[in-house]
């Protein structure tokens, strides 16, 4: 794992090699079906044997581009739940923050996460372990809050991924110019967060007032 970045809540873009960055670009405008080879290697300027000595194939071009947005988005989630020192509300609170910031700011190109359908079931494994890494990470502050009483959830695997569920559907509606920023986007999800694990409104209307 990457080390973690000095303040999680400042989301600047994933950074990418040239390549990966012109070939996200041309999955996000084109879908990986709909992108050729020869477009990306035509968009970062290279000939097709000169991209395939950095990349095995297309499939290759898409994990890679997928695994560099993962590698970055867990730091920020260690670095945001070690904020909350040891208390699960402001934990999971946290955690909800740096995954919103991540998803809004972002948004472009973490909706490829829906191109993982055309990935091999190899390919496919590599990233899904990434993404089980994630739902760990919720998954122990959830159980934390559970085992001191300030959570319910009957079954906390499934409560966690309901609300990764809530969080990952974000870049498919979400658009810069709509009336919430990341922030305050942010807030919302984590008091609705804190609802679904039974925290009483009055406390989930504070917890995400005082998100920064």
């Amino acid at each position: 794992m990457e080390t973690a970045p000095t303040d999680w809540r400042v989301c600047p873009p994933v950074e990418l090699t040239d390549l990966l960055q012109h070939a996200a670009e041309a999955f996000s405008d084109q879908g990986f079906h709909g992108t050729s080879v020869r477009d990306i290697a035509g968009r970062v300027g290279v000939t097709v044997p000169a991209l395939y000595y950095h990349h095995e194939n297309k499939e290759a071009i898409l994990l890679a581009v997928l695994q560099s947005t993962m590698a970055d988005l867990l730091p920020r989630g260690e670095a945001a739940v070690a904020d909350g020192n040891g208390d699960p509300v402001v934990e999971l609170a946290n955690l909800v923050e740096s995954h919103v910031l991540h998803l809004a700011s972002r948004a472009r190109f973490v909706a490829l996460d829906s191109e993982t359908r055309y990935l091999s079931p190899q390919a496919r494994n590599e990233y899904i372990e990434l993404r089980r890494a994630l739902e760990l990470m919720m998954r122990r502050v959830v159980e934390r809050g559970v085992g001191r009483g300030v959570f319910h959830a009957v079954d906390v695997a499934l409560t966690t991924r309901a609300l990764l569920g809530m969080l990952q559907a974000i870049p498919r509606w979400y658009r810069e110019s709509g009336e919430l920023g990341p922030r305050q986007l942010a807030q919302r999800y984590i008091e609705m967060s804190l609802a679904l694990l039974g925290m009483p409104p009055d406390e989930c209307a504070r917890v995400s007032a005082s998100a920064r």
